[in-house]
């Protein structure tokens, strides 16, 4: 008897990157038997029971021959319960050739037959997407709600086994994708859409005083920019960081979806809205919670779940000397690479970091009302902790002003957004891709462009504060986007000035 080869199409997560994996089944008149070879994880192999019970218990034959499911490439690791439903089709499917070569098949199988999502499934399909390796996909039914936020794509969702079949015949045509950001505006340049939400659940009619922090938070929203605000306990430190999140710019269908992505690989639940994440681990958290780990499988951590939002230090020279040094990688190249003996994974993490800290241990050293007890000695060894080059990284550095009695509100949340969408809208015009706080090396120069005489005031500074490269750097971007707020072309002298009052003194 000749054997019988069919195959289909799935996938599986080589760090954050989906590979193809071609499922391939042969029957051969041999002692009955089930084997899966080619590098499957235990989780693939227990799907041997759970397709057997789900097809003999819906009327399928399950065939007294020797049963052999290969997985293309072997050489890749694969994992995921979301094999299942390949595995059921091509047995279901053993007398009869398959014909669609394009078509991927993903879902959980349960013991009664029905087709169920898992969380790596969102990821699988949007990397191969974003390869542009994937046209058609048979998906679970409960899994579309999220997967329709996908652009052209087309999705075949089924319920259980016997409509998988169906639609593997052709029999139930596949849907295109309905993109809805729920609630949303949209703005759009050229042929870029963005997407926001004019919504301050947390407002800056809270902070009472506090101008010059709240102008800081302001250009630090316009650019993207990292922050470090030094102040008195209570004086608003972590008030005007969780407020931050709601006056940031608009996102692109492309920041949301990788904010998803990384959310379902978290086995969070996404809510697809234009809210950026903000994330505060607490100063004891571990290094791998902090950027992800595990001995065998690195997982994701707080630095890439902020991807496309905020990670928040709070009390930041309470966190552990490797933290604070291993986050330079990050911030600097908007990436972080966990390295295991199995694996080695990289995960985005462009992410604003927004710092607070008390100007000493007691936290009174700038108070003009309490006594600091602190010796100099221990300040320096609280202070101690944040390197030069980690320090280097931060563009804005704010001193907090004391409470007043007579200090009031100024500005509202509403108000402070109205200013970052026009800025933004400046930043797009100019055919600008990125934050002013984002950009590389080779756009400064095309986007940061001074008039004469503020030229010669930054290197006049450059000469009187010896500032480093990258310093000089951070100047310019911040510059520029005081000079969006301001709505200007060129940056101008007092945009630099500005600039230049929130250097590291």
């Amino acid at each position: 008897m000749q054997n019988r080869i069919n195959s289909l199409l799935c996938a599986t997560l080589d760090g954050l990157n989906s590979k193809i994996i071609e499922v391939e089944a042969t029957f051969t008149k041999a002692l009955p038997s089930f084997s899966i070879v080619g590098l499957a994880g235990s989780d693939i192999q227990e799907a041997k029971e759970r397709v057997k019970a789900a097809l003999l218990i819906n009327g399928f034959q399950f065939p007294p021959l020797k049963i052999t499911i290969n997985l293309s490439p072997s050489g890749i690791k694969k994992s995921g319960t979301h094999f299942d439903l390949c595995f059921a089709l091509l047995i279901a499917m053993q007398k009869e050739k398959i014909q669609s070569k394009e078509l991927f098949v993903f879902g959980e199988l349960g013991l009664d037959g029905k087709v169920k999502s898992t969380p790596l499934i969102f990821p699988l399909i949007l990397s191969l997407k974003e390869q542009n390796l994937i046209k058609k996909a048979i998906i679970p039914e409960e899994a579309l709600k999220a997967l329709s936020h996908i652009p052209n794509l087309e999705l075949i969702p089924v319920k259980n086994i016997s409509e998988a079949l169906l639609a593997l015949k052709g029999k139930i045509l596949p849907s295109k994708a309905n993109i809805n950001f729920q609630d949303a505006k949209s703005i759009k340049f050229k042929n870029s859409t963005y997407y926001y939400q004019e919504y301050f659940p947390e407002d800056f009619l809270d902070v009472k005083g506090q101008q010059i922090a709240k102008r800081a938070a302001l250009i630090a929203a316009v650019g993207g920019h990292n922050l470090l605000m030094n102040g008195s306990p209570g004086s608003g430190k972590s008030m005007i960081a969780k407020r931050l999140r709601w006056i940031l710019p608009p996102m692109s269908e492309e920041e949301i979806l990788a904010i998803a992505k990384h959310q379902f690989l978290d086995n969070q639940t996404p809510s697809f809205k234009p809210q950026r994440p903000f994330r505060s681990p607490h100063h004891t958290a571990t290094v791998a919670a902090i950027f992800g780990g595990g001995s065998n499988k690195a997982k994701i951590g707080e630095v890439a779940l902020a991807h496309n939002g905020i990670l928040f230090f709070d009390e930041l020279p309470y966190f552990k000397k490797e933290v604070l040094e291993a986050l330079r990688e990050p911030m600097q190249d908007r990436v972080v690479n966990i390295t295991r003996v199995n694996n080695k994974i990289s995960y985005e993490s462009d992410f604003i970091f927004i710092g607070a800290m008390n100007p000493c241990p007691c936290g009174n050293l700038f108070s003009r009302v309490n006594s600091c007890r602190c010796t100099q000695k221990e300040i320096k060894r609280y202070t101690s902790k944040l390197s030069e080059p980690f320090l280097d990284r931060i563009d804005i550095f704010v001193t907090m002003q004391e409470i007043e009695p007579s200090n009031k509100s100024t500005i509202s949340s509403k108000e402070m957004f109205e200013m970052v969408l026009e800025a933004f809208a400046f930043q797009k015009k100019r055919s600008q891709k990125r934050l002013n706080g984002k950009l590389k090396e080779s756009e400064i120069d095309q986007f940061c462009q001074f008039e004469k005489s503020a030229q010669d005031m930054l290197f006049d500074a450059i000469k009187k504060f010896g500032l480093s490269h990258r310093g000089v750097v951070s100047i310019k971007k911040v510059a520029r986007s005081i000079a969006d707020l301001n709505q200007t072309q060129k940056i101008r002298k007092k945009d630099l000035l500005e600039a230049l009052s929130y250097r590291r003194r």
